[in-house]
């Protein structure tokens, strides 16, 4: 709204400098560029990234297959998981040496997380495999897929925002450091001369 009045109010102002309505329209450009290309960019990116997300699910869901294992014994060797916020998430599971028969009935044997805080010889537990038996990680599933194709959106339209308002700043400084040098020109000619008795005679 500022860029709308400042428009109107130095149309035809006689004190008006070309840069004054430069600065006024760079600045109705960019209010226009966030209000409708930035959320137009995030909505485009999200639903690019929501199809592909999407897609991974069924890929996924086609090729993981949960499989229940048999604890064999609690593995010795812990993991090293240099990530803080993967290792909480796995504070709850253990783990174990175990065996699984995979989806093309071959014998599988191996170590693998299980969600049991203490693993006894025998217990089951699931894992996920692929076609092959080995063991992957459980499928992404489709509200987390929705989660991050919306935040993919967000992120997207936000930055265009942030580079629109970076560009018309960067913009308008460069004009006010133009305006700034012709004014020490014009001061540079003229203070020499500025107050004196007689000057221009």
């Amino acid at each position: 709204m500022r860029a709308i009045r400042g428009i109107w109010r130095w149309r035809h102002n006689p004190l008006r400098r070309t840069t004054d309505l430069v600065e006024a329209w760079l600045a109705l450009g960019a209010l226009v560029l966030i209000l409708v290309a930035a959320p137009l960019a995030g909505v485009l990116v999200g639903g690019i990234a929501g199809d592909a997300l999407q897609q991974s699910v069924r890929d996924q869901r086609e090729n993981h297959h949960p499989v229940v294992a048999t604890v064999i014994r609690k593995s010795d060797r812990t993991p090293l998981d240099p990530d803080p916020e993967t290792a909480s998430g796995r504070d709850s599971h253990s783990r174990v040496l175990a065996r699984w028969t995979a989806p093309d009935g071959t014998a599988r044997r191996g170590t693998a997380m299980a969600d049991l805080k203490t693993p006894e010889r025998g217990d089951h537990f699931t894992v996920w495999t692929d076609g092959q038996g080995r063991i992957v990680g459980r499928p992404l599933d489709t509200a987390t897929a929705a989660t991050h194709a919306v935040l993919a959106g967000f992120g997207t339209g936000a930055a265009c925002a942030g580079l629109v308002e970076g560009t018309r700043r960067l913009l308008v400084w460069r004009m006010v450091r133009r305006r700034y040098d012709r004014w020490d020109r014009a001061w540079s000619r003229a203070g020499p001369d500025w107050g004196r008795t007689g000057t221009g005679s």
